[in-house]
């Protein structure tokens, strides 16, 4: 056992001091030389939107989207959140504003708050990126 942990040790010594004795001469790599002969990509100019950004192009951005908007837009206008705010959601899509005031159920004064503040409304047709899941309910925004 001696004699065999004795000879691997001198193998191992013998390798090394080959390999330090017989070395190659290492060079540094020229990056400006390689890069320039290299052939280049160039980026192809192209204008990407999400459907979020082109719904902002319309009145999404400005008014209170009946069909897309989630529930916490409507905490800038009095007497909706959260309430008449999550009954406007569940009754969703809408055709025209004006369908809002045919929602079953509602009280009298809740008819009158959205008469009220339906310039402050627009109906643009259903988006998958604000509907999915539960995304009009708990937005994510804390």
């Amino acid at each position: 056992m001696k004699l065999w942990r004795n000879l691997i040790t001198f193998i191992a010594v013998a390798f090394f001091v080959c390999a330090g004795v017989f070395h190659a001469p290492v060079q540094a790599l020229d990056f400006n030389t390689v890069l320039q002969a290299s052939p280049r990509m160039v980026a192809a100019e192209t204008t990407r939107r999400n459907a979020a950004d082109d719904l902002l192009t319309t009145e999404f951005g400005q008014k209170i989207d009946i069909n897309n908007s989630d529930i916490r837009d409507f905490r800038e206008l009095k007497g909706f959140y959260p309430k008449l705010a999550s009954i406007i959601i569940q009754n969703a899509p809408y055709e025209q504003v004006e369908d809002v005031l045919n929602i079953p159920g509602l009280s009298e004064s809740q008819k009158e708050r959205l008469q009220a503040n339906l310039d402050n409304f627009t109906a643009n047709p259903q988006s998958s990126v604000f509907n999915e899941g539960d995304e009009r309910y708990n937005a994510g925004v804390y």
